[in-house]
């Protein structure tokens, strides 16, 4: 056993047990998912708050409640799964929240350049904003589309790792190459979505035209064709039975031979 897989197996059991004593409140997962967008709104204070005095510690103590904000992202689903509470709306509204937990903490950071005068950054910041957006509703979109669209690397947990190691670390500046590196990946992978979204697209319309002809060609196969009645001969005088020509002669007025 190596120490990366003996570190991950007790951050695990950690989990794990955490998971375990939520499970026993019974709390929902939706206020789990809430309490996680609210700790990130106090990350994105403490960003906004940082100025050239005291950005250094300011950052810090923000990328330590991004980090508590995490381990509520990650036991909300499972607390779910343990208590029986998985819902359809269970699911979308922790896609709801996790993009309001992006934009609030890129907010933060918007605020910082702004008040700190650099006009460079708050472009850079909001770029990345709309990104970061444009990875989640790519494949959202997409999925509704044409069922699945898991391509791409920058997803959300690298978004917020980035953002942790630029907030623990900026006392090196680290925050800045966070910044380009999401901007250049997240971009990379719009890109590769809108792309694989297109070639899957023409597909399944390739796949629909040829079940339509398949269905139009077995309609007309089941359908029997049926021979048009031909007509009788036509004469002058209408064909009359022997019981008629009885009943004709009988009558009263009947022509006599």
């Amino acid at each position: 056993m190596t120490w990366t897989s003996a570190f991950g197996r007790g951050c695990g059991v950690i989990l794990q047990a955490i998971v375990n004593g939520l499970a026993l409140t019974r709390i929902s997962p939706n206020v789990l998912t809430f309490i996680g967008l609210i700790i990130n709104t106090g990350a994105a204070i403490f960003f906004g708050f940082a100025n050239s005095h005291n950005y250094v510690r300011f950052f810090l103590y923000a990328g330590l409640v991004i980090i508590g904000a995490g381990i509520f992202d990650m036991v909300d689903g499972r607390v779910a799964r343990q208590t029986d509470q998985v819902t359809v709306f269970g699911a979308f509204f922790d896609s709801v929240i996790d993009r309001y937990s992006d934009v609030v903490l890129f907010l933060g950071l918007l605020v910082f350049y702004a008040r700190g005068n650099r006009f460079f950054y708050v472009v850079l910041t909001a770029f990345v904003m709309i990104t970061s957006l444009m990875v989640s509703y790519t494949r959202a979109r997409s999925e509704a589309l044409i069922g699945s669209c898991k391509v791409g690397f920058m997803e959300r947990p690298e978004r917020v790792v980035l953002i942790i190691l630029g907030a623990l670390f900026e006392r090196w500046d680290a925050m800045a190459p966070a910044l380009w590196v999401l901007a250049v990946l997240s971009t990379i992978t719009v890109i590769h979505r809108i792309s694989y979204t297109y070639t899957m697209s023409k597909g399944l319309a390739l796949d629909e035209r040829a079940s339509a002809s398949r269905a139009l060609a077995n309609e007309a196969q089941a359908t029997p064709i049926r021979p048009a009645a031909r007509p009788g001969p036509v004469s002058g005088t209408a064909s009359v039975s022997a019981a008629e020509q009885h009943e004709l002669l009988s009558a009263p007025n009947a022509p006599r031979a």
